[in-house]
């Protein structure tokens, strides 16, 4: 490797098939250095990774037919088809430290590293049927030994110590933070406990619950709360349960069911045994010797403090002084405290803890990464966006659902339906069963009366479901959440049309509807020629831009008289990809030569309706 530089050095002074055959005499003893590269990286950023010059790299990169300015951002497998060249051999991407896959696993890891980690525990249920009492009962007599205050302070999720074994429990304030989380790719919790008051039943808020955590693919423990009132009816909960598809063990089913009150403490450390042994079964690990890997519970500011963030660490261990990244922001960790505010240098898997240090304000579900330097952090912040815009532009669609399922991405076509009365539920539900075959299926992830709520979207988000408006709409929260997450919402208000478009999707029938969106105004103030026949003309932007691939309408005296594509775009003598309000350019238009100063240029471009 003592050569390399020169070599590099050397570069310039050969042109295109000359510098490959120079490469390819490299002695056979060369070996290529090793080198960790992410997903994606800035070609000046590759430069210095590769101790040579952005020059060479782009022209590098020319030679392999891709043109790159020095701040774009090339991916990781390109860089390994160039990286030989420079003496490196770019490593696998499961290598890497700090730019893996935002959810961890323990698949691919040494099994000596692997350490039993506690169960991460979720309560869900509908409103007043105990949630709270529940978990207060649990905290209060299962503190952590040896923490300072005894009683753990509200951080969404704290650490409880019994039969000499932990159990973290996530105190989310719904199955919409539950789902949001798993939304953003977080999926935090081992076994969800369902709590049902048994003076009550399964209520819509449990239905909910039932359907979210389904989607979750998640362990579920029933707690059958307030059996000391004289009015509860354990039974009927049990076969309500049966109703939802929930058969619990004493009835041949694989579901705990237990009876408990979380008033006066009988039957919690029953739900807790069964927590363990629901653990056990499941045999949680993770390594803690590799860097953190964790997801935001919640996070607020703090007058005196900042921003204070509660982590649960995932995988790895979390130290104060490491520099991390969360969602799209970036810090460095200033302090760590546990659930009763002690102040601790590290955090381990399963363990929750509130993080000083961030930013910003991260939101609920974001990915806690630690990367080794500012610059590693960087670059994942910029692949996190384009994760981001990419998964938002990927969901799926009716027209693209039989695809899907032919391409093994989907095994089922994914459907929240949300109808106008409860009568409809039934008639919607039995006719979309009816549809199934061998070959393809619709698995309804949620179905019950009223509007579409946000809730709904970001349960169509987590599990990659379409969403069935039947005689009603969605809110106007809903539709922007939608919208913004690429989330498609379908409404209907005859069941032989939804049944008709959901069948011709599954068979792949279903051509995609387009809409035309108008992008921009401009008027003609000069006219050139150029040759003997071109004519290109001058304009100034009045409203939004011009862009290369738009299709331009000709206007003159408010009558459209052309209609055509760009041929050519620019500014001054530069060709351009797009001309915004407020500047001048130059176009010539396919097919068309009558310019007249004052003709309106109006740019539309065809967009597919979600």
């Amino acid at each position: 490797m003592t050569n390399r530089i020169d070599r590099i050095g050397q570069q310039s002074q050969h042109n295109g098939a000359a510098e490959y055959d120079y490469y390819d005499e490299y002695d056979d003893d060369y070996e290529l250095e090793p080198l960790e590269v992410p997903l994606a990286i800035a070609v000046h950023d590759l430069a210095e990774l590769m101790q040579t010059t952005p020059v060479e790299v782009i022209k590098e990169f020319m030679r392999s037919g891709y043109m790159f300015s020095i701040n774009e951002v090339v991916e990781h497998e390109l860089v390994a088809g160039i990286a030989p060249s420079f003496g490196f051999e770019v490593l696998p991407l499961e290598e890497e430290a700090g730019v893996g896959s935002i959810v961890p696993s323990t698949s691919g890891e040494d099994p000596a590293l692997l350490e039993e980690r506690p169960p991460v525990v979720t309560i869900l249920g509908h409103v007043d049927h105990g949630k709270t009492t529940l978990l207060d009962t649990i905290r209060k007599t299962n503190v952590v030994e040896g923490e300072a205050g005894g009683i753990t302070q509200h951080i969404g999720a704290y650490q409880v110590k019994y039969d000499e074994s932990l159990v973290t429990f996530l105190d989310t304030p719904g199955h919409e933070a539950f789902t949001a989380m798993r939304a953003r790719g977080a999926q935090v919790t081992d076994i969800a406990v369902l709590v049902i008051a048994a003076d009550d039943g399964i209520m819509p808020q449990t239905e909910e619950a039932i359907d979210h955590v389904k989607a979750a693919a998640v362990p579920i423990v029933v707690a059958i709360n307030k059996v000391d009132r004289p009015e509860a009816d354990p039974e009927r909960v049990k076969r309500q349960l049966a109703e939802h598809d929930l058969l619990i063990e004493e009835w041949g089913g694989d579901v705990i069911a237990l009876p408990v009150s979380a008033l006066t403490g009988d039957g919690v450390d029953d739900l807790l045994d069964n927590l363990l042994v629901v653990s056990e079964v499941s045999e949680l690990k993770a390594n803690a010797q590799k860097q953190a890997r964790g997801v935001v519970v919640e996070a607020r500011i703090d007058r005196s403090r900042g921003t204070v963030a509660t982590v649960l660490i995932q995988s790895g261990t979390l130290h104060v002084g490491d520099n991390v990244v969360v969602g799209n922001l970036r810090g460095r960790i200033r302090a760590m405290f546990t659930d009763s505010g002690a102040p601790i240098d590290e955090a381990k898997p399963s363990q929750p803890v509130e993080v000083l240090g961030i930013s910003g304000v991260p939101e609920a579900g974001d990915i806690l990464e630690v990367t080794v330097d500012e610059r590693t952090a960087r670059q994942l912040m910029e692949q996190r966006v384009r994760q981001s815009e990419m998964k938002r532009s990927a969901g799926p669609t009716l027209e693209d659902v039989h695809t899907r399922i032919a391409a093994g991405e989907v095994k089922a076509l994914n459907l929240i339906i949300k109808t106008d009365v409860q009568g409809s539920v039934e008639a919607v539900k039995g006719a979309l069963n009816g549809l199934n075959t061998d070959q393809t299926r619709v698995n309804i992830v949620h179905i019950a009366s009223g509007a579409v709520t946000e809730s709904d979207v970001l349960l169509g988000l987590a599990s990659q479901a379409i969403i069935i408006g039947f005689n009603t709409d969605p809110g106007q929260g809903a539709a922007a959440l939608a919208n913004l997450e690429g989330v498609e919402i379908r409404r209907y208000n005859i069941i032989y049309n939804l049944l008709e478009d959901v069948e011709r999707a599954l068979t792949g029938l279903l051509e995609p509807v387009y809409r035309d969106v108008t992008e921009g105004h401009a008027t003609i103030r000069a006219i050139f020629g150029v040759g003997r026949r071109m004519k290109v003309a001058g304009f100034y932007v009045n409203d939004g831009q011009i862009q290369r691939g738009s299709t331009i309408h000709v206007l003159r005296g408010g009558r459209q008289i052309h209609s055509g594509a760009i041929a050519s775009l620019k500014r001054f003598k530069d060709d351009v990809r797009e001309v915004n309000v407020g500047f001048e350019g130059g176009l010539v238009l396919e097919g068309f030569n009558d310019y007249a100063e004052g003709d309106v240029l109006e740019a539309h471009r065809s967009e597919r309706v979600r």
